[in-house]
Formats: C-alpha cells, sequence, structure tokens
C-alpha cells in the first residue's frame, strides 16, 4: 500500500512541476519578451500631398484658402490659317467707302458746274475746288480749260450732261488708259519678286502683308522677305501676317544686312517654287545717299538670284504734298514701277492720285481703302472717279 502511495505522490509531483513550467513560460512572454518583426511590405510610391488647406481670418470672417494649384502644361496652338478672298472686284465692294470721304469734292464740283450761268468766279471756284483736293495746278488748268470748251458748245447743261463732263475729265487726268498691271506671274521656276519701298509712317509693312493675302487669295503662293531690319517691330509684324495666311517668312536678327535677308527670301521661292517673293525694306530717310546705297545694294544683291518685276512705291494719300516730296526721293532712287496708295478712304485730298501720278510718271496699282485686313484692292478708275461723282449711274 505505501508502494502505491509513493507512486501516486510521485506522479503528482511530476505533474505539478510540468504545469508550473509551462505557467512560467507563458508569464515571462507576457512580460515583454522579444518577438520577431514581422516581414517588411514592400515600399508604396505615393503622389505628394497638397499642402494642408491654410485659413485666414479677415474682418471676423473665416475664409478656407485652398491649396497652390498644380501647374498645367499649356500647349501652344499655331493660329488657324485663313483664306483670304480674291483681289477681283474689292474696290467695288469697297466703293462706299471711298465715296463717304470724296463726297465733298464731287458734290461741290457738280454743284458750280450746274449753275445757270458760268462766270470767271465760279470758273475760280471750280479751280480752287481741285487744287484744294490735291489735283495739282497743272492738271487743274488742263481740267478748267476743257471744261469752259465743252460748256460753251453745250450751251445749256442738265444735270446728267454736268456729270458726263466732269466724269470724262477726271478719267483722263486720273488716267484711265493706264497699264496698272501688276506683274506678279513667276516666270518658269523663277517666281516674281516684288520690292517694297516707302517711308515708315505710310503702312509700307502692312501694305506687304494685305499685298501677301489679295496674291494667296487669288491662288499664288507666297515668300515673305522681311528686309525691314532696322525696325524689329517690323518683322513681328510681317510674321504675323504670313502666318495668318500661310505665308513663308524669311527674317534675321535685328539689324542685319537687309540685301542678305532679300537674297535668302527669294532664294527661298526658288526652293519652296513659290509665285511670287514680296520683300518690305526699310523706310528710313535719314539721307538721300545713303537710302540709294542701301536700296541699291538690296536690288542688286536680289538680281543675282531673279529679276525685280515689281517695285512699289507705298504712299500715305493723308499727307498730301508732303508725300509727293517723299515720291520724288524715291524715284530718283530706284525705278518706281507702280504706287500703293494707303488710306485714300480717310482724306477728301483724292486728287493726290492724279498729281502724283503725274509727278511720277507711274500708275497708281493698289490702292489702301480702310483698316481691315482685306481692304488693299488693285486701284480702278472708273471706280474712283464714280465714287467722287456719288452714286448716279453713268452718264
Amino acid at each position: 500500500m505505501s508502494d502505491y502511495l509513493a507512486i501516486i505522490v510521485a506522479v503528482v509531483v511530476i505533474a505539478l512541476a510540468a504545469v508550473g513550467g509551462l505557467f512560467l513560460q507563458f508569464r515571462s512572454r507576457g512580460r515583454g519578451a522579444p518577438t520577431l518583426p514581422p516581414p517588411e511590405a514592400p515600399p508604396v510610391i505615393t503622389e505628394p500631398e497638397a499642402p494642408p488647406r491654410e485659413e485666414a481670418e479677415e474682418g471676423g470672417v473665416t475664409t478656407t484658402v485652398p491649396p497652390p494649384a498644380r501647374p498645367v502644361e499649356v500647349i501652344a496652338v499655331p493660329p488657324a490659317v485663313e483664306i483670304p478672298p480674291p483681289s477681283a472686284g474689292r474696290m467695288v465692294r469697297l466703293r462706299a467707302r471711298l465715296a463717304r470721304s470724296q463726297n465733298a469734292l464731287g458734290r461741290g464740283l457738280l454743284e458750280l458746274l450746274s449753275r445757270d450761268r458760268l462766270d470767271d468766279d465760279v470758273w475760280d471756284e471750280i479751280e480752287e475746288t481741285l487744287i484744294t483736293a490735291d489735283v495739282g495746278v497743272g492738271p487743274t488748268r488742263v481740267m478748267v480749260d476743257e471744261l469752259r470748251t465743252k460748256v460753251k458748245v453745250l450751251g445749256s447743261r442738265t444735270p446728267e450732261e454736268v456729270r458726263a463732263l466732269l466724269r470724262e475729265q477726271l478719267l483722263t487726268q486720273v488716267g484711265a488708259d493706264m497699264d496698272r498691271t501688276l506683274h506678279v506671274t513667276s516666270h518658269g521656276t523663277r517666281p516674281a519678286v516684288v520690292l517694297v519701298v516707302g517711308v515708315n509712317g505710310t503702312g509700307k509693312t502692312t501694305t506687304t502683308g494685305k499685298l501677301a493675302r489679295a496674291l494667296i487669295g487669288d491662288g499664288r503662293k507666297v515668300v515673305l522677305g522681311a528686309a525691314d531690319t532696322f525696325r524689329a517691330a517690323a518683322a513681328d509684324q510681317l510674321q504675323t501676317w504670313g502666318e495668318r495666311v500661310g505665308a513663308e517668312v524669311v527674317r534675321k536678327d535685328e539689324g542685319a544686312d537687309p540685301a542678305s535677308v532679300a537674297f535668302d527670301a527669294v532664294a527661298r521661292g526658288i526652293d519652296d517654287k513659290a509665285d511670287v517673293v514680296i520683300v518690305d525694306t526699310a523706310g528710313r530717310l535719314h539721307t538721300k545717299t545713303g537710302l540709294m546705297d542701301e536700296l541699291g545694294k538690296v536690288k542688286r544683291v536680289i538680281e543675282k538670284k531673279a529679276m525685280v518685276d515689281e517695285v512699289l512705291l507705298v504712299l500715305d494719300a493723308t499727307t498730301g504734298q508732303n508725300g509727293m516730296r517723299q515720291a520724288r526721293v524715291f524715284a530718283e532712287v530706284v525705278n518706281i514701277t507702280g504706287i500703293a496708295l494707303t488710306k485714300l478712304d480717310g482724306t477728301a485730298k483724292g486728287g493726290i492720285v492724279i498729281s502724283v501720278q503725274r509727278e511720277l510718271g507711274v500708275p497708281v496699282k493698289l490702292a489702301g481703302l480702310g483698316e481691315g485686313p482685306d481692304d488693299l484692292a488693285p486701284f480702278d478708275p472708273e471706280v474712283f472717279v464714280d465714287a467722287i461723282l456719288g452714286d448716279h449711274q453713268n452718264g
């Protein structure tokens, strides 16, 4: 019996020892025994957060200020290329503007010639009206002499006859029979070359851009040469005109040799198989000698590549006799082939057309009749004279 008790006691002691060991092991773990770290997670890449919204207090009112917006990339979009209208019929469409500016001239002449009795005083008034309109003294005297003779032959005059007489004389003096063809037809692989000259302020660069529009509207391919290198603004302006209608513009840095720009423009025109190259030249008039040297060099350099088909002198119609003095200087420097008369709608002195043609012996080929991009038109003598005389039908 005692042996059984000893065995039981021994088993109980062993069991208690085992339970106690387990208890101590769990207890030691609970008191902060080191544990293995969990496996490291892969790094997560996130975009930087926007700075926290700030609050600003102003006048007792709390407003929430949003975080600064992220910069947005702006993609430059080239301007859409415009399709200009053709040049044909432009002056007819712009006739109303011309008629408004020349209304006083035409109305005054018609009223004077319609008087029952045309004595010397009336003829003096007619002469004064024409001279005031910048017709010029010589052409005015010719017109008055012709009118006096025809009035004597007619005797009594109806308004229609008076208008017909005046229209005939104005057309004669404006030169209805002058060749106003703009020479812009290419010669095989060589483009036509137009040299645009004139003092700054007459609308020279604008006229160059408008002419490019008109030619492109007529279906021609045009290259522009920005040879007015003394004014960076002139090249920028021409660049804008070219981009609007898809014309290539050749330019260089401010102060570059104008002849070099002109040469490169013609070379580009040949390479691109262009129909016309228009070269805008500098208009500084410091001395006649300097102007002659510069324009002469430009023309000579161009002629190493191609002929100069047209030399257009740009004149501001509102400058009157001052414009005539400018015209004389340029006529002495280069062989002008035609005149582009700008701001013709802005002056009542439409007689400048007559006097400038008489002075230079070359025709007005283009007329600027407004500020719009398509307000440059081939000059039409009949439309011009009819606009001066009003909206009556031709006599």
